[in-house]
């Protein structure tokens, strides 16, 4: 039986420093609202009753979360190990404790979005899936291990506009 998961990228975030406190912007807000449109619309009554959420610390992603969170009703974990530049191996570590028994969204940053999508759907440590602010990748897996996932969504906020 495969599962799913969904991999976000958090909003568009305002400059500043340090990087762990940067805020959404009010364009990040409405691009993280036309996403979560996107992705009420998408899930059935059953997977969003189980879809769990997790966010890494950062602001802008628990920012990102909550607004997720909000429209569908559901609460935030935060999960420290999925912060920018955190490696791949430990989510995947994660990823295989948790994610088989229930649906689970991942609210994070680039690169590791960008990674962690390469990795389950490639395989190869080098991969990198281009992922804009706001953007869901939806995957399938029979198992969450390098190279296992299928791509079976992408969606980004300047296709919904």
């Amino acid at each position: 039986m495969s599962s799913v998961l969904w991999i976000m990228r958090h909003g568009q975030a305002a400059p500043g420093h340090p990087d762990s406190q940067r805020a959404l912007t009010e364009a990040g807000r409405q691009e993280v609202a036309r996403m979560t449109a996107w992705l009420a619309e998408t899930l059935d009554g059953a997977l969003l009753a189980r879809l769990q959420i997790a966010a890494s610390p950062y602001v802008r992603a628990q920012q990102t979360a909550t607004i997720v969170a909000d429209h569908l009703g559901k609460s935030v974990e935060t999960l420290n190990l999925i912060t920018p530049d955190d490696p791949v191996e430990p989510v995947l570590d994660w990823l295989q404790a948790n994610a088989m028994a229930s649906p689970w969204l991942l609210i994070s940053h680039m690169p590791l979005v960008g990674e962690l999508t390469g990795r389950l759907v490639e395989g190869d440590p080098r991969s990198s899936f281009p992922m804009p602010t706001a953007a869901i990748a939806a995957l399938e897996a029979e198992v969450w291990a390098a190279g296992c996932a299928r791509l079976h969504a992408f969606r980004h906020p300047a296709e919904l506009t």
